[in-house]
């Protein structure tokens, strides 16, 4: 099994948290990248992306190979993004696998980015094992991508081992356009065209291993000093959290002092508690994205905002602090249960009262 270097490969890191995307960044040079750019937001990735398009047409100059980003963003989220870096003609690269990084691996997030053409969905909690093990994924087993007039992007099929899944497509292979190069890229005119694009596996030359049969390894050392460097990050997160849950608890402030204001009071609550329960696991208190999906599902589109819905969360907020108070890791075993009975039972309390 080849052992693979990613010195030389160019990763795009677009995440808006400013804690997670400095310890993703770290996490990445730990696995050898060197090459590393990052945005905040998707706005700020398709700027960045044009400039490179730009300098690539005037100096050959080299492009981005891996782009692993988050969904929930603003104003330019993950799909938007994803939308346009396989549509538009400034995209420097509409083959670029892509990594959507996300705590909000619903189903329809899900299938949302998999019709725009992702290339794979990470859901957050995430590992230095799980990050590496999707970034060789896209060099070692690249798709090919499919074109018609309903769809670009990867192959959504799987060829993996295990039963087969159905096969909806009526049109036989040699009745389909094989491409072999990325010269052409727009979508066929014609409703019944459809074009395969097998191209060269270029990461697998860059990163060393073309001459290698299967797939190929990062070195072991590699990747224990990622989860090290992951570990002492939580000692940060701690700090982090403890900031996201003061914001919670003034926006319960706001939203009893201006109940007219309430609706956008909730949608920052919502977004809070995404980012908590898309962050806890990954940091060594999986407690923290437990309440915080529970906070996520109940201040959802369409929930209540009277006085009862805010001291729900205000029971949430409560209960996530005595996690980082006392420092409980794991699912915290007899406290851990405790205290999600208390907060199931003020749930219950205040749904009543509602």
């Amino acid at each position: 099994m080849a052992v693979y270097n990613l010195e030389r490969l160019t990763v795009l890191l677009v995440e808006d948290n400013r804690f997670v995307r400095f310890t993703l960044e770290n996490l990445l040079r730990q696995l050898q990248f060197r090459k590393i750019m990052t945005a905040g937001n998707g706005a700020e990735a398709v700027e960045q992306l044009k400039t490179l398009h730009e300098n690539q047409k005037k100096t050959g100059g080299a492009g981005v190979d891996i782009v692993l980003s988050d969904l929930v963003m603003a104003p330019v989220n993950g799909l938007l993004l994803l939308r346009w870096m396989r549509s538009s003609k400034e995209s420097p690269n509409r083959f670029v696998p892509f990594i959507m990084l996300s705590g909000a691996a619903d189903e329809e997030y899900v299938h949302s980015a998999r019709d725009l053409g992702v290339t794979e969905f990470l859901a957050k909690p995430f590992s230095a094992a799980s990050v590496s093990r999707y970034i060789l994924g896209v060099i070692d087993h690249p798709r090919q991508f499919v074109a018609s007039n309903q769809y670009y992007g990867p192959d959504r099929r799987r060829r993996k081992d295990g039963p087969p899944a159905e096969e909806r497509r009526v049109m036989k292979e040699e009745d389909i356009t094989i491409v072999y190069s990325a010269d052409k890229v727009v979508k066929p005119k014609k409703a019944t065209d459809v074009w395969y694009f097998r191209l060269p596996n270029a990461l697998k030359d860059k990163v060393g291993g073309m001459g290698a049969g299967g797939p190929g390894e990062l070195p072991t050392e590699l990747l224990e000093e990622a989860e090290e460097q992951l570990e002492r990050a939580a000692l940060d997160f701690t700090e982090w959290a403890r900031d996201y849950l003061a914001k919670l608890s003034d926006l319960c402030t706001e939203a009893l002092m201006h109940p007219e204001r309430r609706n956008k009071h909730f949608e920052e609550i919502n977004l809070l508690a995404h980012e908590l329960r898309g962050q806890g696991g990954t940091f060594g208190y999986p407690l923290i994205t437990t309440f915080g999906k529970m906070l996520y599902e109940v201040t959802g589109k369409g929930c209540s905002e009277n006085d009862a819905a805010v001291e729900i969360v205000k029971a949430h907020v409560d209960t996530m602090r005595a996690v980082l108070r006392e420092k409980i890791a794991g699912d915290g075993g007899e406290i851990g249960r405790t205290l999600h009975e208390s907060l199931q039972a003020a749930i219950d309390k205040h749904t009543v009262a509602a």
